[in-house]
């Protein structure tokens, strides 16, 4: 007889720039993930449907989203496929606006070996064509992880790359060309004290303007 676990997770966030938060609940029982994402503007007026975002998603499998301050359902579905002897990841998702304008993503994966892997992107409302590689260096104690990645539609580039001590410690540093954005971000993971993350984005094209600061605590438990 197959037995029912239930495990809750909540996630806080607080962005220092837009002096804004927003907080995500979310019930995991067995495979399937019940999520409910909302902001201060969900309750700053009385309770009400603003900034509020429901989900259902059964992991590695497909994910329903309900955006209700975008009035916009999106459909994600993910299946493995064998090529040229290969397993390839391929996820389809599909978002749908009340102005009947839809959005399609097409996302493909595979890895060369344990450690290297490649994701092809293309987005069909903007005509987007994305090519990712994932370097992998080290073990589960000190590993580096390096993400560079080519916009080919638009001719520019991403960087990041994530530094991991003993799997609890995370430091990552990442920048991409077109807005000119530098982010470090710094995040911790623990089973007893709960997670968080602080991160600092800077723009290098306007060196006077205040670096964008924001802090992400998560909380767990099984019930």
């Amino acid at each position: 007889m197959k037995t029912t676990s239930m495990r809750v997770k909540l996630r806080g966030r607080y962005d220092a720039y837009r002096s804004a938060a927003s907080t995500l609940f979310s019930i995991t029982s067995n495979d399937l993930k019940l999520s409910a994402a909302l902001t201060d503007a969900t309750f700053s007026t009385g309770p009400s449907l603003t900034d509020l975002a429901l989900s259902l998603q059964k992991p590695g499998s497909f994910s329903v989203v309900l955006d209700f301050l975008k009035k916009d359902v999106s459909f994600h579905f993910i299946n493995d496929a064998v090529l040229m002897g290969r397993t390839v990841r391929l996820t389809y998702t599909h978002g749908h606006a009340p102005s009947g304008k839809g959005r399609t993503k097409f996302l493909g994966s595979s890895e060369f070996n344990s450690a290297n892997g490649v994701v092809v992107g293309y987005e069909s409302d903007s005509r987007a064509l994305k090519v990712s590689f994932l370097y992998t260096h080290g073990d589960m104690e000190k590993r580096t992880v390096v993400e560079p990645s080519l916009d080919l539609s638009k001719n520019t580039w991403e960087i990041a790359a994530t530094r991991s001590f003993l799997g609890r410690d995370f430091l990552r540093a990442s920048y991409i060309a077109s807005s000119k954005d530098l982010e470090f971000q710094w995040r911790r993971k623990s089973k007893v004290y709960g997670s968080f993350k602080i991160s600092a984005t800077f723009n290098s094209g306007q060196p006077a303007r205040f670096p964008r600061l924001m802090a992400e605590s998560t909380w767990s438990c099984s019930i």
